[in-house]
């Protein structure tokens, strides 16, 4: 049963939510990216370099959310050279993403050696703190399980909530959506592909810089270049598993965080029994088998991966 009881722990739930922080920012912007036609495997490079650069920006003397907005910039940045390379110049999106990853990540770990002098104890920073809500805070297992989170955790979830309103709601979002499924017939109603996968793409890399920095500003204090861990391939796969829905992305934020959190108390319930590399598979296990059963009733964006180029058919 002590393996049970684990779920009726708030410290287990706690850990959910911030766990799945990075995640529903990396996933959102994946997300806003493929729902204009364009594939960004840039992210895990520049969820690295947006750790980097938010938590350099702090180290330096920015406050925490100038910090945030620092990777932002930085993960728009990166975006504008991948949309110049495959909305431009119709350059292969797969080649390009993973070319961006190797080259934000190689940046990331040369620019924070040139700045940060080596020591033998990594330099911190005061990172995000718990808020503290009158009223939520204090209730019985639901105050310490979902109400003692930073402000980066409350914020990833209304950007789900937002992004969903916008996508479905909103012309800008039908704009974005059209695109993505047809940019001739967009085109044809008056919109610019170009424009709006330009935009897409910015903003989408800089949900997942913020993505990146969260894990600098409020998950840790400190900057290690291998700190993203393959977060940046889950949030791809966990796009597939939302059908592209900002809702659904949410969920499976969500409970790929379960998994992982779980997975580290049972290691501690189970003891040496098992091997622990074992407890590690869990998560990502269980990840395959819900995106082989998602995947399967998944619409993908008609236009996804495909070039756009004015005036052909």
């Amino acid at each position: 049963m002590e393996i049970l009881d684990i779920f009726a722990s708030a410290g287990l739930w706690a850990a959910v939510l911030r766990i799945a922080t990075p995640l529903i920012f990396g996933t959102l912007g994946a997300l806003l990216c493929e729902r204009s036609g364009v594939l960004n495997l840039g992210i895990e490079g520049i969820m690295t370099f947006g750790a980097m650069a938010g938590w350099l920006a702090v180290y330096n003397g920015a406050d925490l959310w100038m910090g945030l907005l620092v990777a932002a910039l930085c993960g728009a940045l990166f975006g504008l050279l991948h949309a110049a390379l495959t909305v431009t110049l119709g350059l292969s999106q797969h080649v390009t993403g993973l070319g961006i990853t190797l080259f934000a990540s190689s940046l990331s770990y040369f620019l924070f050696r040139l700045i940060v002098p080596i020591k033998g104890t990594p330099p911190t920073i005061v990172p995000f703190q718990p808020i503290d809500i009158p009223g939520l805070s204090d209730l019985p297992f639901v105050g310490p399980a979902l109400f003692t989170q930073t402000a980066p955790t409350y914020l990833a979830i209304a950007l789900a909530v937002v992004l969903g309103y916008v996508l479905f709601f909103t012309p800008l979002g039908l704009a974005v959506r059209m695109t993505g499924e047809n940019p001739h017939a967009a085109e044809a109603q008056g919109v610019n592909p170009i424009t709006v996968r330009y935009g897409a793409i910015m903003a989408g890399s800089a949900l997942m810089g913020v993505g990146g920095a969260f894990l600098t500003l409020s998950a840790f204090n400190s900057f290690f270049p291998t700190m993203i861990q393959g977060r940046g391939w889950v949030c791809i796969a966990l796009v597939v598993f939302s059908s592209w829905r900002p809702s659904r992305a949410l969920l499976g934020a969500l409970l790929f965080a379960l998994f992982d959190a779980y997975q580290l108390r049972l290691q501690t319930a189970v003891g040496k029994a098992v091997p622990y590399q074992l407890f590690l598979m869990v998560p990502y296990i269980m990840s395959i088998v819900a995106l082989v059963v998602m995947a399967r009733r998944a619409r993908v964006p008609q236009a996804l991966m495909q070039a756009y180029r004015r005036g052909e058919r």
